[in-house]
């Protein structure tokens, strides 16, 4: 449903988020949520025209939408998932749950390598109907932009064709992809340890996903058993210089110092962070490198959770993520949420702005998402809840009512 001008009016609590979106948010400041009670929010074609009252707005609304006992907020940022694959691996279940490490199950061919084979078989089309199914469901439940890494290809060719399917779904799908190259996600079977041979090939490709703007960051899963710090500095370096800016999968399992790594190389972000050392977060603190958590990647591993309350005090800005792939497969930011809170002693305040406002900056989209402010996207949602709090306490739901994506109702309020 699209209309010219609609009103959101009388929300229970109207969650702003507004402030300076030059930077993001760390320490007491991530506990700011910008509520105004009883707010109105208008939207004039795709945009944010007015926050408060609807007699600020000059124009006639064409949809009135009473949020009344309701919450209004920014649709959610999820600013690492891993959107484009085939097939699933539901059958590491059991073999987690005997005790078999994520690393042992790679070993053994499965994990990364596992998706990797179903992924070159796939086609295109395969991969865009399989993607579409997820991202439905994404939006169903509030997410209204997401990063997508490619790294299940693991050879050109079809490096090159999943950041081709997530170039086409940015077009075709409400939800805005924001695309990142991750090439070194694993070294395929066929390279076996010849690990400069598959870098080498991997930097090859650097110049024409950059000129053909086929994604906008570059990143490295630095890990034992994956690639080490230098060969991490050497992708992420050569990326740079392709224009690529770098993120880095870091202290997952084991610290080889990647966060401090993506300090040092001015990231825009280090993700997973289970592992990281109070001199690693001082680091990324004085770099102002976002500090992406991903709660359900060790709910799903049954391993070490971050520690978020470490991060925040330390003064590190930290976003939420689903890190949706066959391994951590869930579509939502709610489910996120609640796992910060109860797994991660992050407050309900606090894990709202990582999911918006902090995880728009960790894909540098944040001077146009992430809050509800004049000029801005209008990618708003409407949950049935009475305030903010009840998000994580109420877990196991959907508790998105509306979802209007670029100023268009697409879920709700029919």
């Amino acid at each position: 449903m699209s209309a010219t001008h609609i009103l959101l009016k009388n929300a229970s609590q109207l969650i702003t988020l507004a402030g300076d979106n030059h930077r993001p948010r760390t320490g007491k400041d991530m506990s700011e949520l910008g509520i105004i009670e009883h707010g109105d929010v208008w939207i004039s074609h795709n945009q944010i025209t007015a926050v408060g009252k609807d007699d600020r707005s000059p124009h006639e609304a064409d949809i009135v939408i009473d949020c009344t006992g309701k919450v209004v907020m920014p649709g959610f940022v999820d600013p690492h998932t891993h959107l484009v694959f085939a097939g699933s691996r539901e059958n590491e279940l059991e073999m987690k749950l005997k005790g078999h490490t994520y690393m042992e199950i790679l070993a053994a061919g499965g994990g990364i390598l596992s998706t990797v084979g179903k992924t070159r078989e796939a086609s295109k089309e395969q991969l865009i109907n399989e993607a579409t199914q997820r991202l439905n469901t994404m939006l169903k439940f509030g997410t209204t932009t997401v990063e997508a890494k490619s790294g299940y290809g693991l050879e050109p060719a079809t490096e090159l064709k999943m950041l081709e399917v997530a170039k086409e779904l940015n077009s075709q799908h409400p939800i805005d992809i924001v695309s990142t190259f991750l090439g070194a996600h694993a070294v395929p079977g066929e390279y076996k340890s010849r690990n400069k041979e598959y870098i080498d090939s991997m930097i090859a490709m650097l110049p024409e996903i950059a000129a053909n703007r086929l994604a906008w960051f570059c990143d490295v899963f630095c890990e034992k058993g994956a690639f080490s710090l230098e060969e991490s500095k050497a992708i992420l370096t050569a990326a740079k210089e392709e224009g690529l800016r770098p993120k880095i999968h870091a202290d997952e399992i084991e610290n080889l110092g990647g966060s401090s790594l993506a300090a040092q190389l001015n990231a825009i972000s280090a993700e997973h962070l289970a592992v990281t050392s109070e001199e690693d977060m001082k680091a990324m603190a004085q770099a102002g490198v976002v500090g992406v958590l991903l709660p359900g990647t060790p709910y799903s591993l049954m391993m070490e959770y971050a520690n978020a309350r470490k991060f925040i005090d330390m003064g590190v800005p930290v976003a939420l993520a689903t890190d949706l792939n066959p391994n951590c497969w869930t579509e939502s930011m709610q489910f996120i949420i609640s796992l910060a809170c109860y797994q991660m002693k992050m407050t309900p305040a606090e894990a709202i702005v990582a999911s918006t406002i902090n995880a728009a900056h960790a894909i540098d989209r944040a001077g146009e998402i992430g809050s509800i402010e004049i000029g801005k996207k209008a990618d708003i949602i409407i949950l049935d809840v009475p305030n903010y709090q009840h998000i994580p306490y109420h877990f196991g739901v959907n508790h998105v009512e509306t979802v209007i994506k670029d100023g268009v109702i697409v879920k709700g309020a029919e």
